[in-house]
């Protein structure tokens, strides 16, 4: 039987400039990309993987393993590459690429878009119209090896995916408008600075008594549930 097997592949490392650390930093006492996998875990698949730097591995390896994900090291500004060998390592047919800074991605919309892709055989597919954070990117595995092999552009190296969604001549690409239960562009979810953390952390507090926290509209509701009340206090 023709292997089909899905991985999601969850990029992270563990310094970054604008915020030291990041991924360490305790989110309602986890680390933030424990968190990340906690939330990817709604997603199905059959692997999952925590693709990091080799600077990264003795950090991540103990959280990778609690949170019952695979880890690869790979290169660290190659980040295409990175996935290239994740393919060949774990003989994957589909990937669904998350970043580790999203700890509020919409399990139910990273299903959706994957069912959608993987429907109409689409080479690269992720929605438009998400809150910043929000989403996944499901693609073709081959599509990436292709990738892998042709661009050479650094911030097409780095970012992954941009060689497929420039190259429409060569990929089938899938970029609909979200479902407007998902919608939500000006929603600001990743976690990039000091900022983004403490908004996180209110947002995770206020979720923890939600029974479908890692779906969008639940997520949605309660990020426009606080802006609320925080409008309200400083109106009087």
């Amino acid at each position: 039987m023709e292997n089909k097997l899905t991985g999601i592949v969850l990029q992270a490392r563990l310094d970054s400039s604008r915020l030291p650390e990041k991924a360490m930093l305790l989110l309602d006492g986890k680390p933030l990309i424990y968190r990340v996998m906690e939330a990817l875990n709604n997603v199905p698949a059959d692997l999952r993987i925590l693709a990091c730097t080799e600077d990264s591995i003795s950090a991540f390896t103990p959280l990778a393993e609690e949170a019952g994900f695979h880890i690869f090291a790979g290169p660290k500004d190659d980040v295409l590459e990175r996935f290239c060998r994740v393919i060949n390592h774990f003989s994957l047919k589909r990937v669904i690429r998350a970043t580790g800074d999203n700890p509020f991605a919409f399990a139910d919309a990273a299903l959706a878009i994957n069912a959608e892709g993987a429907a109409i055989n689409a080479d690269y597919s992720g929605y438009s119209g998400l809150p910043h954070g929000a989403g996944v990117e499901a693609i073709s595995a081959d599509a990436l090896l292709r990738a892998g092999k042709e661009a050479t552009l650094p911030y097409d190296r780095e970012h992954v995916c941009p060689y497929l969604y420039t190259h429409p001549e060569l990929f089938s690409l899938h970029r609909p408008l979200a479902p407007l239960r998902w919608q939500g562009s000006k929603i600001r979810l990743t976690v990039d600075t000091k900022e983004d953390f403490i908004n996180a952390k209110e947002l995770y507090s206020a979720l923890n008594i939600e029974k479908f926290r890692h779906y969008g509209y639940a997520i949605i509701s309660t990020y426009y549930s606080i802006k609320s009340s925080y409008e309200t206090c400083t109106r009087r």
